[in-house]
């Protein structure tokens, strides 16, 4: 099959970056699928892990990353139940296993789900780490309930990204909360409202921003962009018994004891916690990824898609990892096979 990869860790706009080779298509293991891939994303995952994980060194065999994709299940394993052959089915990976830069990838069928009905293979491929992720920090890790926290005020720092934009989604609609969410730019702030914000905020004049449109405090603050640059702040506009919860990790430790006089919670979400320990819940991201392929179809929520490049090749990997690390993308962007 083929694949891109790389065999070390250089700037994007290196030659070598990414590269193309052939390599043998993945047997399928006692639970695992052996997906042909249709359509893939990508996500600031990716060019973090290609600028730090063969860093100084050269790989004997090239590494395949990505952590998106749609496809038809090829071939099954022998313990499989949850799915068959020609099924369409999208997933967000695990993070210790090959990636789905390639033409076949396989994978779990405990965090694999199934492809949304009435969106196109790239309107779905931009759906599963970012869907996940905003799901289990608001449902597992803040463990918002929509009966007794309906009309409950959240702020998401990072409202245009991929992951701000699903959540703001799930928040307003799955949730029924007051959403807030940060944008600064003309089209990142039209793009929060689409996806269903009640009020957008200024990142770079957080707290008045933020207490200019009605809120002295607000219950839940979602950190997608940096949590030591945001934590003074955070912490001022959290309420008495609130909840903080981030995606971003922290090169330096986290102050919590900043939280105490007012007892707010703080949680960590890594959406490949799941695969990475098979933890008993394993099988949770199978059916987050089902209500989320319902909530799609039925139309509540919509797909965050925004750009399309068309084949599998290094040159379209690198322009999309070039278009993550300006930090300015919309949405997400998704290549088609």
């Amino acid at each position: 099959m083929k694949a891109i990869g790389f065999k070390t860790s250089l700037a994007i706009g290196e030659k070598d970056s990414f590269i193309e080779f052939e390599t043998s298509k993945p047997v399928p293991a006692a639970h695992d699928l052996l997906v042909k891939i249709d359509a893939i994303s990508v996500n600031p995952v990716d060019f973090k892990v290609r600028q730090s994980s063969a860093k100084d060194t050269v790989l004997e065999n090239p590494k395949i990353i990505g952590w998106d994709a749609v496809g038809i299940v090829e071939a099954v394993g022998e313990n499989v139940t949850l799915f068959k052959k020609g099924d369409e089915v999208y997933y967000a990976g695990d993070i210790t296993k090959q990636g789905s830069n390639a033409e076949y990838q396989v994978i779990d069928e405990r965090i694999t789900g199934r492809k949304p009905k009435s969106l196109s293979i790239e309107e779905a491929a931009v759906i599963p780490l970012t869907g996940l992720t905003a799901w289990e920090i608001l449902f597992d890790r803040i463990r918002i309930n929509p009966e007794k926290d309906k009309g409950k005020s959240i702020l998401i720092i990072g409202g245009a990204g991929g992951v701000g934009s699903i959540a703001i989604q799930l928040a307003k609609k799955i949730a029924g909360l007051t959403v807030i969410a940060t944008a600064s730019r003309p089209e990142t702030i039209d793009w929060c409202k689409k996806q269903g914000a009640d009020f957008v905020v200024d990142h770079k004049n957080l707290i008045t921003s933020v207490r200019e449109a009605g809120f002295e405090n607000v219950d839940f603050i979602l950190d997608f962009v940096d949590t030591n640059l945001y934590w003074d702040l955070m912490v001022e506009l959290i309420k008495p018994q609130g909840h903080i919860a981030s995606i971003t990790g922290s090169s330096d430790p986290v102050a919590l004891n900043k939280l105490k006089s007012k007892s707010v919670s703080f949680s960590w979400e890594l959406m490949y916690t799941r695969s990475m320990f098979q933890t008993e819940d394993m099988i949770e991201q199978h059916n987050i990824l089902n209500k989320i392929a319902d909530l799609l179809d039925e139309g509540v929520l919509k797909t965050t898609l925004n750009e399309t490049l068309i084949g599998l090749t290094a040159d379209n990997l690198k322009k999309a990892h070039q278009l993550l690390e300006s930090g300015k993308t919309i949405g997400k962007i998704a290549i088609k096979l």
